[in-house]
């Protein structure tokens, strides 16, 4: 019976303990900057890759407003606008995954306000960063005092050079704005206007890369489809026997 009693009185006093630990426990602030993001910055898509790197580890913010902007460009009836609205979507779910930070959707009541002046709004009031693509909400930022993050700037910073002649495939999801372009797009969402890719809707060519127009607000291709291998030695071919039956 003693020895009952003495487990008890033991078992009781390590309760104790553990509670009194927990109550003295200094209170850890979230110290973190917080990063608001835009919807550009989820249509581009290169953000999810970028933090699960863990590179970030800033706690990232998503408006409902956002969200409900993307959800907006999902239905439109331009399918390309549509496609990359829903990736968008996917991102954003995506992000909430990943371990290196938290990812909170705030409600900011989705009301007639724009989610450009939103996003200012909440960044300016908690000192936080606005993480974006667009060009006008950057400047308009900076006349604020408002720190914002383009993805664009890093990717300018650490880019691969691509050289003229160097081929990759890229599908082509729409026409361009000249006559016979079609436009596709690169993994990190870099645009690439392809020639005489107009009818090549859907498909998935190589291409070999002529120039690049980059500037801080983006980067774009230009690209020509490339000829197969067995073409080039055909046509090689061809040349060599019409210069040999000229000598003659």
């Amino acid at each position: 019976m003693e020895l009952f009693i003495l487990i008890i009185t033991i078992l009781i006093f390590l309760e104790t303990t553990v509670l009194l630990i927990k109550n003295h426990r200094p209170i850890i602030t979230n110290n973190k900057q917080k990063i608001y993001v835009d919807t550009s910055a989820l249509i581009d898509g290169r953000i999810l890759n970028i933090a699960k790197t863990g590179f970030i580890r800033e706690d990232l913010i998503i408006l409902k407003s956002v969200l409900k902007e993307l959800q907006l460009l999902a239905d439109n009836k331009d399918s390309e606008k549509r496609t990359r609205a829903r990736a968008g979507l996917e991102v954003a779910s995506e992000l909430e995954r990943v371990v290196y930070f938290n990812t909170e959707i705030v409600d900011d009541g989705e009301g007639n306000k724009k989610v450009d002046e939103e996003l200012l709004k909440f960044a300016k009031a908690n000192r936080g960063v606005v993480l974006t693509l667009d060009y006008n909400l950057i400047k308009r930022a900076a006349a604020e005092k408002i720190e914002t993050l383009n993805v664009n700037d890093l990717a300018l910073a650490i880019r691969n050079e691509f050289l003229p002649g160097e081929k990759l495939t890229v599908k082509i999801l729409s026409k361009g704005s000249n006559p016979g372009q079609g436009i596709g797009h690169l993994s990190d969402g870099t645009m690439v206007v392809v020639d005489k890719a107009a009818n090549k809707i859907g498909e998935t060519l190589t291409v070999e890369f002529v120039k690049i127009h980059e500037t801080s607000a983006g980067k774009m291709v230009f690209a020509k489809i490339a000829q197969p291998k067995n073409f080039i030695r055909r046509r090689q071919a061809a040349y060599q026997k019409k210069n040999s039956s000229a000598s003659k």
